[in-house]
């Protein structure tokens, strides 16, 4: 056998890969899982952002390698959705960088600012992705904690005792929090920018939940200061239910942004034109869309809470994004053993809380993307057992 690079034993098969091949194998035995696991919209995009697709995929012209940058179209497109919704000026010739899904993203800063030495800074709780990222660079991970105790925010002055923040050049954060729906403030984010300035780290801020089950929109970079020190990550996949079409954006300062395009003009060539025509014409809508989808998410919503009720489970009901995030009962060992025990016994997935550090194992994880029948049968399944 050929071996592989040393880097690959830093990283496991994501946990999703592995679980949906075992999912898959448990409905080939006819057990007809209901899988309530994993955020993929199950609604479909605005009607107009299928037209502009199909439209723009007729032209013959229109399949051709596209710009590392994207098209002008899609930056002011960015611009124009980041002013009208968080107040923050972009200019769309540099300060905007369209991406082929916000996960790319993640890889491409890691890969432009961390080598060997470097520390960066992981939430515990957090998306599985950020630590993978960076250990692949070969750089150190360093996890923060976050508690409920403390609305899942990070603690400055700990991480300031406890951590040698001289080595550290990166920190991951993601508000509104995946997978614990919590938010923050304008407040916390400016102690956050006077952290980063302190110490001299770049700030990546994970934005992709802020239109679901959500009114307080909030970006980091509306924030003083952030410039030259913040760089924001979003995508349409959850807010436009265009999670397949792999649509994201890196937004920043225009040095910042250079230095990722360094690296990442060397990995794609650029995103189908249809797709970036049809992200215009998302990035138009206004609150209705946005409203529309949000009542149904909240009717979904009301019924995971009576599904975690069920399941003796404690829970937030101000809790935003399309996910639940719960508090497991005493007499469970983890969030595994209860996702198991519901899995072989109910023929119904959640997600353990533990997959996203270790502060979520006595926690467990509910996707709101699916339809309100599949939620009641999820309902009766779990009665029964």
């Amino acid at each position: 056998m050929i071996k592989t690079a040393a880097r690959l034993d830093l990283v496991q098969e994501y946990y999703f890969s592995q679980k949906l091949k075992e999912i898959a194998l448990l409905n080939a035995e006819g057990k007809n899982i209901i899988n309530l696991g994993i955020g993929s919209p199950d609604l479909p995009p605005h009607p107009n952002v299928v037209k502009a697709l199909t439209d723009s995929a007729l032209n013959e012209k229109n399949h051709a390698y596209q710009s590392y940058v994207g098209l002008p179209a899609l930056r002011e497109a960015i611009a124009d959705w980041y002013a009208r919704y968080f107040g923050v000026s972009l200019n769309p010739t540099n300060e905007v960088l369209p991406l082929i899904g916000s996960k790319e993203g993640i890889m491409h800063i890691a890969q432009a600012y961390l080598e060997a030495g470097d520390i960066a800074l992981v939430p515990n709780l957090g998306y599985p992705t950020y630590r993978a990222a960076v250990l692949l660079t070969g750089a150190e991970v360093v996890d923060y904690q976050l508690d409920a105790s403390n609305g899942w925010l990070p603690d400055f002055e700990k991480m300031e005792q406890t951590i040698d923040l001289q080595r550290v050049k990166l920190m991951f954060v993601n508000y509104p929090h995946m997978p614990t729906g919590a938010q923050a403030d304008a407040v916390f984010f400016t102690k956050l920018i006077a952290f980063a300035k302190k110490h001299t780290i770049l700030i990546v801020n994970d934005n992709p939940y802020n239109f679901i089950l959500n009114k307080n929109y909030l970006s980091l970079l509306s924030i003083d200061g952030a410039a030259g020190y913040v760089l924001e990550l979003n995508s349409l996949s959850k807010s436009h239910n265009m999670a397949g079409w792999r649509v994201g954006m890196l937004c920043g300062h225009k040095d910042l942004i250079n230095n990722v395009l360094r690296f990442k003009s060397n990995m794609d060539s650029g995103m189908f034109l249809p797709i970036q025509m049809a992200a215009v014409e998302a990035l138009r809508l206004g609150d209705d869309w946005y409203d529309s989808i949000n009542i149904i998410y909240k009717e979904r919503q009301q019924k995971v809470f009576e599904l975690l009720q069920l399941l003796d489970c404690q829970y937030d009901t101000n809790q935003t994004g399309m996910f639940v995030w719960a508090k497991i009962p005493d007499y469970y060992k983890d969030g595994y053993e209860l996702s198991d025990k519901i899995l072989y016994g109910a023929n119904v997935f959640i997600t353990p809380g533990g997959i996203f550090g270790s502060q979520g194992n006595r926690y467990v994880r509910v996707s709101l993307c699916a339809v309100g029948a599949t939620l009641a049968v999820a309902l009766e399944r779990v009665k029964q057992i």
